[in-house]
């Protein structure tokens, strides 16, 4: 079994630090124009820089949200957006709409794609159907039972599983 990594939402640099002092492995942020958690979140560009770089100074990954599902008005900002994270290093994405996915392709071909819980992966198929389209893991919506995510496990390898615990 791989190790279980300890995955903690970072809303401001001061969050990001009390999680990576606290033992999370990681974090995720992002920016309010990309990310579903915007009202909590004081993060921009300037930030996630900082952000990024003080992690990885603490050997912690960042993942950067970009879980919207997109309209035609948000493709160019997002592909800007990409240009910008490329030489930040980031671990990985947490992405819910598949034309994303395709920008993060083209954009940050070397960077893990992960699927968001907004994406409601509750079955097998629909996570294999996600690893064929090169995503790395996968956010298990939150309703999927222990019993579901051992079947899911059980029948697609090659896949990363989170969930959220509380």
């Amino acid at each position: 079994m791989k190790k279980i990594e300890l995955l903690a939402p970072a809303g401001s640099i001061e969050t990001l630090k009390y999680a990576v002092s606290y033992g999370a492995d990681a974090v995720y942020l992002g920016v309010p124009d990309f990310s579903l958690r915007a009202r909590i979140n004081k993060f921009d560009e300037k930030s996630i820089k900082e952000a990024v770089e003080y992690a990885h100074k603490h050997k912690k990954k960042v993942y950067v949200t970009l879980n919207i599902y997109a309209h035609n008005r948000h493709i160019s900002m997002i592909e800007k957006h990409l240009k910008f994270l490329r030489p930040l290093g980031i671990d990985g994405v947490i992405v819910s709409d598949p034309g994303i996915i395709n920008l993060v392709k083209k954009h940050l071909p070397k960077v893990d794609i992960h699927l968001s819980t907004q994406a409601n992966a509750t079955n097998w198929q629909a996570v294999k159907f996600w690893r064929d389209m090169g995503v790395k893991r996968i956010i298990l919506a939150r309703e999927v039972t222990l019993s579901e995510i051992r079947e899911i496990r059980k029948k697609v390898k090659n896949i990363e599983l989170e969930y959220f615990v509380h």
